[in-house]
């Protein structure tokens, strides 16, 4: 949805019409006719334009400015994360995926390259166990079964451990009670 300026007439099924009140970075507040004012995401699927003020102010950045500037912070501050070495004996190896089918070719791809995917799939986990934790909407209960879940996805993992240099940076599961 493009972004709307205050003054625009909206409908929302749950709440009916309502005016624009006042444009925040992520959310609308909104003074519907039956239910008061209101905060809506500007994501919002069931908000409906009734009538656009046509041309919204410049007051800063929009939703979609703010964004860009975000992912690019992110992107560029990835490269400081913590550099994770490859074990040295892989170091120069290729990775053969060979079919069981004779007639088809096996890939190769360089173990480098298959590496750095591991530890990206890695630190997408960590950033995922991130947002489970500081979500504010998810119950303590749900947050602990998502944990679990990702836990059991690193267990899953344990596999490519023997790719690391160091065990500092392996994937470690559900520990067992012996």
């Amino acid at each position: 949805m493009e972004e709307l300026a205050p003054g625009t007439r909206v409908e929302h099924p749950r709440y009916g019409e309502g005016i624009i009140s006042r444009d925040k970075i992520t959310s609308y507040e909104i003074y519907f006719e039956h239910g008061g004012k209101i905060e809506l995401s500007k994501r919002n699927q069931d908000l409906e334009v009734k009538e656009a003020v046509a041309e919204k102010p410049k007051s800063g950045l929009s939703l979609k400015e703010i964004e860009k500037v975000i992912r690019y912070v992110l992107e560029e501050s990835s490269q400081l994360q913590e550099i994770v070495p490859l074990g040295d004996k892989w170091n120069g190896g290729t990775l053969i995926m060979q079919p069981a089918n004779a007639s088809l070719k096996p890939k190769e791809i360089p173990i480098e390259v298959f590496f750095h995917k591991i530890v990206m799939l890695r630190d997408r986990l960590r950033v995922l166990e991130q947002n489970i934790n500081s979500h504010n909407l998810l119950t303590d209960e749900e947050k602990v079964n998502l944990q679990q879940y990702i836990t059991r996805i690193y267990g899953s993992l344990t596999s490519f451990n023997l790719l690391f240099a160091e065990t500092d940076h392996y994937f470690v599961g559900a520990k067992t009670k012996d």
